[in-house]
């Protein structure tokens, strides 16, 4: 990553990989398909960011909502074969937030503003996750309420929908560069 502002730390991504190889890890984005479906259809989205995409399941699920005819980009620090994030007009991070290295998380944010055309979704637990990273740290490297997280990201973004649920919330959210559109 030489000239590039660094996302994650040495050996992170290799914690990451571990625990992708546990088929139940990583599939929060099947739950949230649904509701990006619809914001994809009233937005005529035509091209997403899968930022944190795991084994790419919200494109499997989208399909199954009937989304055929959208470009998908999947970025995730544990499968480098896909490549680096791009840019698109709605970006997901669904169950992603919580999992970045505090220290690498306004780096996140940044990149992920720099990314997001017309809008985002983003889905954040807020609770202690039940999966352990091989160093023993709780997978949740984050445990936030919402409040917290609002505080950091609403210096980039322009929250348009929050909806909590136990245990976390999501949010539909317009980069700030955009919120006057």
């Amino acid at each position: 990553m030489s000239g590039q502002t660094k996302l994650f730390s040495a050996g992170y991504a290799d914690l990451q990989s571990d625990l992708h190889e546990n088929s139940q890890y990583g599939v929060a984005s099947i739950a949230f398909a649904t509701i990006v479906a619809e914001i994809c259809k009233a937005q005529n989205i035509t091209s997403l960011c899968d930022y944190g995409a795991g084994r790419c399941n919200l494109s499997a699920a989208l399909r199954k909502h009937g989304i055929t005819d959208l470009t998908y980009h999947p970025y995730d620090l544990a499968f480098p074969e896909y490549g680096p994030p791009v840019a698109a007009d709605l970006v997901c991070c669904i169950d992603v937030f919580e999992h970045i290295e505090p220290e690498f998380l306004d780096a996140n944010i940044e990149k992920i503003f720099s990314l997001t055309t017309n809008l985002g979704f983003f889905s954040i637990s807020t609770v202690p996750a039940r999966k352990t990273l091989k160093d023993g740290r709780n997978a949740h490297l984050i445990q936030e309420n919402s409040s917290w997280w609002l505080q950091r990201l609403t210096h980039r973004f322009d929250v348009r929908r929050l909806l909590a649920y136990e245990g976390g919330f999501w949010m539909i959210v317009r980069p700030l560069k955009a919120a006057a559109s």
